[in-house]
């Protein structure tokens, strides 16, 4: 996340037309401290400037969370289907990677890549199970943009769980689809 500027700050709080007093009830901080801030006689701990980003996300609708991101209807394997069945479902889908689904919950991922490693002739012949990643980042429906983010910088897809069950799936793509 890039700290905001008092600057900016100040600017946004004018383009969703907030008074000082006003997004500092939302934030939880005293006005005050929000004309401090603004005008550069005091750097707010990243703490209040979190919530005081937040508060201004709130008033312009822009807290973006991973239910407005995630694609429902989502292509995937389970873990006993042959890598043939999965380099089928890609190429259907046009997708490079896909969800292991067993029960209803993510247990791994499966790609290209992986599939090019498995390093063996008969490597379509496998189950799933034995050529994909366990490594498997999910979230929340709630989670924020920004934590979708970082997951996404270490990770090649987000998996939402929801009451225990995987209720979407977040890529690079999606979240570049919903930044333009």
């Amino acid at each position: 996340m890039e700290l905001p500027t008092p600057d900016d700050l100040r600017e946004r709080r004018h383009e969703v037309d907030l008074t000082q007093s006003a997004l500092a009830e939302r934030a939880g901080v005293s006005q005050p401290l929000i004309a401090r801030i603004e005008s550069g006689d005091v750097d707010p701990r990243l703490s209040t400037l979190r919530r005081i980003v937040t508060a201004l996300d709130a008033a312009e609708g822009g807290i973006r969370r991973a239910r407005d991101l995630m694609g429902e209807s989502v292509v995937h394997v389970a873990p006993d289907d042959s890598v043939r069945e999965a380099i089928e479902r890609m190429g259907e889908a046009g997708y490079s990677q896909l969800p292991v689904v067993h029960d209803e919950y993510p247990v791994g991922i499966i790609s290209n890549s992986d599939i090019r490693r498995a390093g063996t002739d008969d490597a379509a012949e496998l189950p799933v199970a034995d050529v994909m990643r366990e490594s498997i980042t999910t979230v929340a429906p709630d989670a924020t943009l920004d934590a979708v983010d970082t997951h996404l910088d270490h990770h090649d897809a987000v998996i939402v769980v929801e009451s225990g069950r995987m209720a979407g799936i977040i890529t690079e793509a999606d979240v570049a689809a919903h930044l333009s």
